[in-house]
């Protein structure tokens, strides 16, 4: 059964089906059906499915084109969960956020898992891709498909893949991104590997599910940590008097043993503001305190009540309590060129601002309209940057750096910046960096 699966998916006869289509599923159907897979694409929401299956991307970096070009090749999308016994191989993209306690969530995972086992079928890979504390593949998944009287490694393949999606970086696409692959059993591995190898250019395997789920937190606390580092230091020299920016520039023309990080107004994104925190919240199950990295966890959701000091002692500066002051963020996805609102640092600016009676708008490409979001909600439509608007508000808050901007219209209209981003490197008189 093995042998017939790794040629099936050799030959690209298998069927894909993908659980979530969201930032990772999307990209990763995509890439299945331009190589010459079927693709199956399964969700909860019926606004995505609708959408799709008329050929209309809801996601910026995948233009509608590619989904119709997908549609031609055989993808549909379905809400229809019985019809996980259609294909060959089951990939889980589903959402792993944080409770209300910061502690992991993985009821999307469970939910999803429970939806298809009653459909799985002797012959099928099933892979977890959705970024989760080591364990969770062999803990959660593996007993429920058992249940059914399947046997892994022989009637059914376990594998844990996970996504490394970096939305709005054109250097780097699902094909050229390594994959790391883990297997529960040899026969998982080779079935893992022959699902991705069609389609990833470079295939990493690795020797157990656990080192797989385990490398992808360590690729984003590592960065979690860095970040929390400059975070730290940019305190300190804006206490000093120094210029970050300068210093950076100079530490980076070191050829070895250093790595640039930027400063910025918090941490935003699915993976780094969330991944460490299913690390420390497993750790204590083996007595461990993960205080380096809660240390760094620290500092970054610290860092938007410091720049609302910067705005205040800005204002100051000008005779203008915040209080009653016109502001308007700029940008307010949580990286610049993305439309992708996920633990955004701007939301929690725009709700700190708000409570000390600041009024406030936002501009921002990408994002016409403030979305409905679970925890907070502004009616608010995106202000268009021209010199009339911009000149009617007492601070404007750069947030995200997108490439859109006007920023030399902006500097030249704006009575007063607060840059998070170091975007205008140059002292000015309206200028303040934070």
């Amino acid at each position: 059964m093995t042998k017939e699966l790794i040629a099936r998916l050799d030959k690209k006869n298998a069927v894909i089906g993908i659980l979530g289509l969201g930032y990772v599923g999307i990209p990763l159907m995509v890439r299945y059906a331009e190589v010459g897979y079927k693709v199956l694409g399964f969700d909860i929401d019926n606004f995505k499915v609708k959408a799709l299956n008329k050929g209309e991307s809801y996601i910026k970096q995948i233009s509608s084109d590619l989904i119709k070009q997908s549609i031609d090749k055989g993808f549909e999308a379905t809400n229809d969960f019985s019809r996980a016994s259609e294909v060959d191989a089951l990939i889980l993209c589903v959402p792993t956020p944080l409770n209300k306690h910061r502690e992991p969530d993985i009821s999307f995972i469970i939910s999803s898992i429970n939806k298809v086992t009653p459909y799985i079928k002797k012959g099928q890979v099933v892979s977890l891709e959705s970024t989760t504390y080591p364990g969770t593949t062999e803990e959660e998944l593996l007993p429920r498909i058992e249940s059914t009287g399947l046997e892994v490694g022989k009637d059914f393949y376990l594998v844990y893949s996970p996504e490394r999606e970096d939305p709005g970086n054109v250097n780097f696409t699902t094909k050229s991104i390594p994959k790391v692959v883990g297997g529960h059993t040899d026969n998982c591995l080779n079935v893992g590997k022959a699902l991705y190898k069609s389609i990833i250019n470079q295939v990493v395997p690795v020797s157990s599910l656990k080192i797989a789920e385990m490398t992808k937190l360590l690729e984003n606390i590592h960065r979690s940590v860095n970040i929390g580092l400059v975070n730290e230091m940019k305190i300190v020299a804006d206490r000093m008097g120094i210029d970050i920016y300068e210093v950076i520039a100079a530490a980076s023309t070191k050829p070895f043993g250093f790595t640039s990080y930027y400063p910025g107004p918090g941490l935003g994104g699915h993976c780094i503001p969330i991944d460490p925190f299913y690390l420390t919240w497993k750790a204590r199950e083996y007595g461990v305190n993960t205080r380096f990295i809660e240390l760094a966890g620290e500092v970054n959701t610290s860092m938007p009540y410091w720049v609302l000091g910067k705005i205040t002692d800005a204002l100051n500066e000008y005779n203008k309590s915040l209080k009653n002051s016109k502001v308007l963020i700029l940008g307010i996805a949580y990286k610049k060129d993305v439309d992708d609102m996920r633990e955004s640092p701007a939301v929690k600016l725009m709700e700190l601002l708000e409570e000390k009676g600041a009024v406030i708008d936002y501009s921002d490409p990408y994002i016409p309209i403030f979305p409905r979001m679970e925890e907070v909600y502004f009616d608010l439509k995106s202000i268009e940057l021209t010199p009339e608007n911009i000149i009617r508000y007492d601070l404007l808050l750069l947030v995200t750096n997108h490439s859109k901007f006007d920023y030399t219209l902006i500097k030249k209209h704006a009575k007063l910046i607060v840059d998070t981003r170091g975007v205008y490197l140059d002292p000015h008189s309206n200028i303040v960096r934070a």
